[in-house]
């Protein structure tokens, strides 16, 4: 549940609410409309700073009611990544008290207050509710109201709550312990889902999937005892809608690795494998809630990568759904499995663009960190409009080759393609060239390796470690598509 906004274009001058954040822009004096001014310059004062010290980092102080003020400057120039990073740093300073309110004035000509507001609300948004924590005494308060001062546009407030909503999604599911998010557990949570908001839902299980032929799929999630695996499609339609947009996304509910077992360092957080499904689905609901006018069709890949005497092995060989062989090079490679005969499910369908979101690959995790995501795709202007959108939007991409001498390293002599090599050399980019191969009818295609789906101490506008990366991103795409 978010919070309660409401906005009113009035800054007051002597704010009395018990935590207040004040957002002002950049510059070398404070402007005489500044709430609790004359505590600020006793403050900087005492600490021997300079007003414009404010753009560099936060200060808060206790006024003497016993209310907790943090102000900041803004530099405007500056990216958008680098201005959630400044106004996430001032909140934390009031939201680490739990409060149940929080006030927000923002000073500045019109467009600045503008910006300053949209990146607060959607900061304390995002940030004051509460994800799933399993503590016997849970003594966490979530934000319930936020009062905003300084600017009052309802219209591009929604659309920031519904991307919100989108972020809060995504990490609740990414945050799920694994025995709380079975495949089985999630498939009845998508259910429930695709009634409350009008989505079409249908469901391949693995007996359908045998049927189809889907053998890339198959051979990950026959592992598991129970076969409640499945590859679940929800659709949303809007009548205006000029493009249909394919959102893919791997939910390997626990990875273990299979038989080429994870040790246990690397095996830690590997409930957060599903991350990509959550992903879109966080895109498809704020989208839904937006009315965005576009046709979205969203393929999940649910399964789980366990040890058991059915589990596939190395160099076992299966058939694809497109007829494509596939020699096992490494049983932890399973993402690129289950995704392969979902994309071809979902390229079948002939969108206008297509777009599969993954936590695939340790090297792209090596190659960038976890501050950006990689993007790779098969066509340039749509990789270069992916990196921009991620400027845009403060989910940064990185965009990675994909050309054709890469191939022969998948070069199998007992059958189509090999499902990896086992040096692992360049392996994000030999991942996207595998999962080319199950792209059919030439369809405009985008790969997001969510490298930053999990970044310690918090990403842009989100202050906890999983992220919710790639929602706000894909947003973006839509809004533009």
């Amino acid at each position: 549940m978010l919070a309660q906004l409401t906005a009113t274009l009035t800054p007051p001058k002597n704010q009395t609410a018990a935590h207040l954040l004040v957002l002002l822009p950049k510059g070398k004096a404070l402007p005489e409309d500044l709430p609790q001014g004359e505590l600020l310059a006793a403050v900087l004062k005492r600490r021997d700073m300079k007003a414009i010290d404010l753009a560099k980092s936060p200060v808060a102080a206790n006024a003497a009611d016993g209310s907790l003020i943090a102000w900041t400057m803004l530099d405007f120039d500056k990216d958008t990544f680098a201005l959630q990073v400044q106004v996430r740093k001032a909140m934390q300073l009031l939201l680490q008290e739990n409060p149940k309110a929080l006030s927000i004035a923002v000073l500045g000509d019109e467009a600045q207050r503008k910006r300053a507001a949209e990146l607060a609300v959607y900061g304390a948004w995002v940030n004051g509710a509460l994800l799933p924590v399993h503590k016997k005494k849970d003594e966490r308060k979530a934000l319930q109201k936020i009062a905003l001062y300084g600017y009052a546009d309802s219209k591009s407030f929604a659309t920031l709550k519904a991307q919100a909503e989108g972020n809060l999604l995504c990490r609740e599911l990414t945050v799920l312990p694994p025995n709380e998010l079975t495949p089985g557990l999630y498939r009845t949570r998508i259910k429930k889902l695709a009634q409350e908001n009008g989505w079409k839902h249908e469901e391949f299980d693995m007996k359908a999937l045998r049927k189809m032929g889907a053998g890339a799929f198959v051979a990950v999630a026959q592992g598991s005892d129970t076969e409640d695996a499945a590859i679940v499609h929800l659709a949303y339609k809007h009548p205006k809608a000029k493009q249909t947009v394919a959102l893919v996304g791997k939910g390997i509910c626990f990875d273990t690795g299979g038989h080429n077992l994870k040790p246990s360092r690397y095996m830690h957080n590997m409930h957060e494998d599903m991350n990509g499904s959550a992903v879109a689905l966080g895109i498809l609901l704020a989208a839904t809630q937006q009315k965005l006018p576009v046709n979205i069709d969203c393929w999940l890949a649910l399964a789980q990568n366990h040890i058991s005497p059915k589990a596939y092995k190395q160099n076992d060989i299966v058939k694809a759904l497109n007829g494509t062989t596939i020699e096992i090079m490494h049983t932890d490679a399973e993402g690129r499995m289950v995704l392969a005969d979902t994309l071809t499910l979902a390229s079948r369908e002939k969108p206008d663009l297509m777009i599969d979101f993954a936590t695939l690959t340790g090297s792209m995790a090596t190659a960038l960190g976890a501050r950006y995501s990689g993007v790779l795709g098969n066509r340039d202007e749509l990789v270069q409009r992916a990196v921009n959108v991620g400027k845009q939007s403060g989910e940064r991409l990185c965009a990675f080759p994909l050309d054709e001498d890469y191939e022969p390293a998948l070069d199998s002599k007992v059958a189509d393609i090999k499902q990896c090599t086992l040096d692992g050399e360049a392996d994000h980019i030999l991942a996207t060239r595998f999962l080319k191969r199950f792209v059919e009818h030439d369809v405009p295609w985008l790969h997001v390796d969510l490298s930053a789906s999990r970044c310690e101490g918090g990403l842009g506008s989100v202050a906890s470690d999983v992220t919710g990366f790639g929602v706000a991103w894909g947003l973006g795409m839509l809004s533009g598509s």
